[in-house]
């Protein structure tokens, strides 16, 4: 087949979304780690003196969810909750953020 479209024909039969596809990190107990507001919320954790690691990413969500009342595995609500808090009363939240950071052990 020598036809001038047979490049563009194979082109359009690829599957391009399945290049573009990560893998949700496993924590064991079937939720996937979604700590993505993490990256708005910067200048938070320098103000409560939180250092962000992959290690203690985990632990601050949970921290998070625990000062705004939400179950942990709904990132979603938590996301909702902590932009109407930080809007409202950022400096409230950022020290209950570090007196729960710090009190944690």
């Amino acid at each position: 087949m020598n036809s001038p479209y047979r490049d563009k024909m194979l082109i359009d039969c690829i599957n391009w979304s399945a290049r573009f596809r990560k893998a949700l990190p496993d924590l064991g107990y079937g939720h996937p780690i979604m700590t993505c507001y993490f990256r708005h919320l910067a200048q938070v954790f320098k103000k409560a003196g939180i250092e962000v690691t992959p290690q203690n990413r985990r632990e601050i969500d949970r921290i998070i969810h625990d000062i705004l009342g939400v179950n942990y595995p709904n990132c979603p609500a938590a996301w909702r909750k902590v932009k109407t808090r930080v809007l409202e009363d950022e400096a409230g939240f950022v020290s209950a953020l570090k007196e729960k950071w710090n009190n944690r052990k």
